[in-house]
């Protein structure tokens, strides 16, 4: 694609990765086939290429951001689809969280988005405050139809029957390795997940210390920033990602780390591009260590002596998460723990297409995550599976609110098969 941006336009670092991603981009139009905006819409504005030509024309010109770019840009999931289908590398991801960068500077949404997108910046990255959300929302659910905006009536369907209890191992702290210490690895714990599974990261210690890893659940680590970072608030997202390289990299020249393990795959995408994001930044040689030693759950199980057995017996549809299988690449390592710990490993059709969840786009966008919920469920629940296993706790909450068939992180069933307890959704 030919651009034309001034030399003075292309001093801005971001302009100028901006400008390379542009000129890789062939105009073939292979991403059409994997949007699921566009599958769903079949507006090509609403395709990876359409979205481009608008990026295009909004930076190129140097004008503030109108309504109409806004609309299209604000319905793109960040799935990522594109990214792996692209027979040309475009970097879609860098793109389009400039172009929300440059939305959030130069366009004045109307007020109840400016509330909206407010309040959950506010609420979601802590888990205290989200607690408190969900308990309110638990209790404005028999009103929900009465609430004007669809928006508001996502967020009340939202909130779990039940708000799990508060898991002490969340604090900061150490976990000592069963036996003989192989590894010595930091857990990130996330923020949402705090509060709306704790069984996850309680699964994820127990196995990490059972094949030998010591555990440590960082001081000072909170939010990964992906949730601020995709609505274009750039100075919130880098603040808590900073403060996350900070207190990892202080345990890393303090007791030394392996690794850095993450069981919600939006925040290991986003940990993983900390490099990118800190680039031009004091903090850059941090950020990139950081980055290189960031990695998912599946990926370090994939690595440790996991025993060989025999079939269980038990049929696992496998959805794909489209932050591990798009944003990070990782697509054999859940599947293949799982069927070398005896589980009868199926996929839906239609895998690489996304569920709806995309971090707050569920709550943001509604009807088309709706949509897009439905496809999901009836081609999971077409392989007749006795639970469904993902890596990413908001696809999970998509999901499970649409189907009757349990569903776990891979790594509950990984903890279950290896001696821990029967995981409580299929209790």
């Amino acid at each position: 694609m030919q651009t034309n941006f001034s030399q003075e336009q292309l001093k801005d670092p971001g302009i100028a990765r901006a400008n390379q991603i542009l000129r890789s981009c062939v105009h073939c139009g292979f991403c059409t086939a994997t949007c699921p905006t566009y599958q769903v819409l079949g507006d090509e504005l609403d395709s990876p290429r359409g979205r481009i030509y608008l990026i295009k024309e909004m930076l190129e010109s140097g004008r503030p951001a109108d309504a109409r770019t806004v609309k299209h840009i604000d319905r793109c999931l960040s799935c990522l689809a594109c990214m792996t289908t692209c027979p040309s590398g475009v970097h879609y991801m860098h793109l389009i969280d400039h172009a929300r960068a440059h939305i959030e500077k130069t366009y004045r949404r109307p007020l109840g988005d400016r509330a909206l997108r407010w309040l959950l910046s506010r609420i979601i990255p802590y888990p205290g405050r989200f607690r408190l959300a969900m308990l309110g929302a638990k209790m404005a659910r028999p009103f929900a139809r009465l609430l004007p905006d669809p928006r508001l009536r996502a967020m009340v369907a939202m909130a779990p029957k039940q708000v799990p209890p508060v898991s002490r191992n969340d604090d900061p702290q150490v976990f000592p390795a069963i036996g003989q210490r192989r590894m010595r690895v930091a857990l990130l714990t996330g923020c949402a997940q705090k509060a709306l599974n704790t069984d996850i990261n309680d699964a994820t210690i127990r196995v990490l210390r059972r094949f030998g890893c010591e555990v440590v659940v960082a001081r000072g680590m909170g939010c990964c920033g992906a949730l601020t970072h995709h609505m274009g608030r750039v100075d919130e997202s880098h603040h808590q990602a900073a403060a996350n390289i900070n207190a990892w990299m202080a345990e890393k020249r303090g007791g030394g780390l392996d690794a850095i393990v993450i069981n919600t795959s939006g925040c290991g995408t986003t940990v993983k591009d900390y490099g990118h994001m800190f680039r031009t930044e004091p903090l850059a040689p941090d950020a990139a260590e950081i980055s290189r030693l960031a990695m998912d759950i599946s990926e370090l199980l994939a690595k440790l002596d996991l025993p060989m057995a025999p079939p269980r017996g038990m049929r696992v549809a496998y959805h794909a998460a489209c932050s591990l299988q798009h944003g990070q690449q990782v697509k054999t390592a859940p599947k293949d723990v799982l069927k070398r710990l005896g589980f009868e490993v199926v996929e839906p059709t239609d895998s690489h297409l996304c569920c709806g969840s995309a971090g707050t786009y569920n709550l943001l966008q509604p009807e088309i995550s709706a949509e897009l919920k439905r496809r999901k469920v009836a081609t999971l629940e077409a392989k007749a599976p006795e639970v469904i296993a993902a890596g990413n706790i908001g696809c999970m909450m998509q999901i499970g609110s649409g189907t009757t068939v349990p569903i776990v992180h891979t790594v509950e069933l990984v903890d279950w098969a290896t001696g821990g307890p029967r995981p409580r959704a299929l209790a």
